[in-house]
């Protein structure tokens, strides 16, 4: 289990209705699915990864998310979700809109930007990082908009969104440094937001 999803089990209730955002291969909605028996639909733009939900018997449909959710009604979710791919859209902030008219609340992953390591390579080595969290070269990433915690929370309080809950997770390092400086020591940001 991917190590950003033990927190986010603990946000979402039971049988709730819940909507996955750039879902991958489905594997958080079969989770949630399991353990907390919820009724979801993922929405992915990548036709493999649309299989893979299938052939796992996750309800998926091919979106493209930068288009908007206009065919979703408000608050027709309890939750929308979106792990790790808010620094992948164009429009960040109009999505992150459309998640909190969609549902209820969201519950947002994304990595950050701001941690030492992106620091020190940017310091010492004056290139862009590369690491298991974040595999990709400058020219090839998917990532287009790179933010930090602050950034994200700027962000929030000039769109009046509350801020439920944050948590700042670590693959490998002590978790303890995330949480006393978290723009710096963290380097994984969940968010669990309202209107």
């Amino acid at each position: 289990m991917r190590f950003d999803f033990n927190q986010l089990l603990t946000w979402i209730a039971p049988q709730s209705r819940v909507l996955d955002l750039a879902c991958g291969d489905g594997s958080l909605l079969k989770l949630l699915r399991e353990q907390k028996q919820v009724h979801g639909y993922g929405l992915e733009i990548d036709p493999k990864q649309i299989e893979t939900c299938i052939s796992r018997g996750v309800n998926v449909l091919n979106q493209n998310l930068d288009r908007g959710l206009e065919n979703f009604e408000t608050d027709s979710f309890d939750t929308v979700l979106m792990t790790q791919a808010l620094q992948t859209m164009r429009y960040p902030h109009i999505v992150l809109d459309e998640m909190l008219r969609v549902g209820k609340e969201c519950i947002i992953t994304f990595p950050n930007f701001g941690h030492w390591k992106a620091r020190y390579h940017l310091a010492i080595r004056g290139r862009m990082p590369v690491s298991d969290l974040l595999p990709y070269e400058w020219y090839d990433t998917p990532n287009i908009h790179f933010c930090t915690f602050t950034d994200f929370e700027v962000l929030c309080r000039q769109k009046n969104i509350t801020v439920l809950h944050r948590q700042v997770v670590n693959e490998q390092s002590v978790q303890w440094l995330g949480d006393l400086a978290p723009n710096l020591f963290g380097e994984t940001a969940i968010y669990h937001l309202s209107k």
